[in-house]
């Protein structure tokens, strides 16, 4: 009996040559991971970066009017200094024309949008549903001065004031409501609003509840559950996180939007709890005042767009914070 031990087979040829094993393989990982890394941190950098410029231009109005008096302050006068600041600056007419332009535009937008993207992933036949959500992505394709100009030359004084004059004699009463109709305003600056962000959240609602499980929807049926039972107690529940999503996008549009609302809400440096009274916006009085505004201006303007800023990053925080709170129930958090 032979007591030499077995020859050891010769190794077989790596298979995964050519692979990620190789070595361009180990090459081109960490050359992808440092371009995306460097990528990921350049939008981080250009983020701090325009913190950074607007809040050092903006220091010396929060040096002399406070943070939070410059926030509630009512009072906009801008100096003519170019080394000092002399006027008095106070931004809450500014914010209080942005947050209820963007409540009354979300107030509008929010059901309709639910309403279109149910009816287009649950009751419209197939030959209609493609071509209505082409048209109404379509929608979002519309510069936003064409929405303007569409909204002051023939939206407004043909269907919205002859709404708010009827609004005015029959709810006159209440302060909301309370006249005189003026044409331009903060309502009809909200309402071409909800029109122009209504595309983008209609989009993302269809998307989200287009891609609700088909199981759970076929067991309501089954259980005697009619169409609507359906979609109220199983898919638009279901649906809530992206709504709630949806919804925050839309916003953050609407606190930003400029154009529009410069040629639909007045232009003026009051405010009021009346729906029809004039104001501004942070952004719009910003588009309309730079360029004619003095250097002292210029740096009041520059903490409007500080302030228009921290809005806007509010909202968004908020947005995830309640995004991660409903996906801990629903199982969607990283939606």
């Amino acid at each position: 009996m032979s007591t030499e031990a077995p020859e050891t087979p010769p190794a077989r040829e790596d298979s995964r040559r050519g692979t990620l094993t190789s070595s361009r393989g180990r090459l081109a990982d960490p050359i992808f991971k440092w371009v995306v890394t460097a990528c990921g941190t350049l939008v981080l950098v250009i983020l701090a970066l325009m913190v950074l410029r607007t809040v050092s231009e903006a220091w010396p109005v929060f040096v002399k009017e406070g943070f939070f008096g410059f926030l509630i302050g009512d009072e906009w006068d801008a100096g003519s200094s170019r080394d000092e600041i002399t006027g008095t600056y106070g931004a809450w007419p500014f914010i209080y024309g942005t947050l209820v332009t963007a409540v009354i535009a979300l107030a509008i937008a929010l059901p309709l949008a639910i309403m279109v993207a149910v009816y287009l992933t649950h009751l419209a036949p197939r030959r209609l549903a493609k071509p209505l959500s082409y048209t109404v992505e379509l929608l979002a394709a519309v510069p936003s001065v064409i929405f303007g100009l569409w909204g002051l030359h023939w939206f407004l004084p043909n269907v919205l004031r002859p709404f708010f004059e009827f609004l005015e004699g029959t709810l006159g009463w209440f302060f909301l409501f309370e006249g005189p109709v003026r044409g331009v305003g903060y309502l009809p600056a909200g309402i071409v609003l909800a029109i122009m962000i209504l595309p983008i959240m209609t989009a993302i609602i269809r998307e989200v509840v287009a891609v609700q499980p088909l199981e759970q929807q076929m067991a309501a049926y089954a259980l005697g559950s009619t169409r609507w039972e359906v979609v109220s107690k199983v898919v638009l529940p279901s649906s809530f996180s992206g709504i709630v999503a949806a919804t925050m996008l839309g916003l953050g549009r609407a606190l930003g939007e400029t154009i529009a609302v410069l040629m639909l809400i007045g232009g003026s440096q009051s405010w009021g709890a009346s729906l029809f009274g004039t104001g501004s916006s942070m952004a719009s009085h910003i588009a309309a005042t730079f360029g004619e505004a003095s250097p002292e201006g210029r740096t009041g303007l520059m903490a409007i767009g500080v302030a228009l800023f921290l809005v806007t990053m509010i909202v968004n925080i908020l947005a995830r914070v309640i995004v991660w709170r409903l996906g801990q129930h629903t199982g969607d958090a990283a939606v």
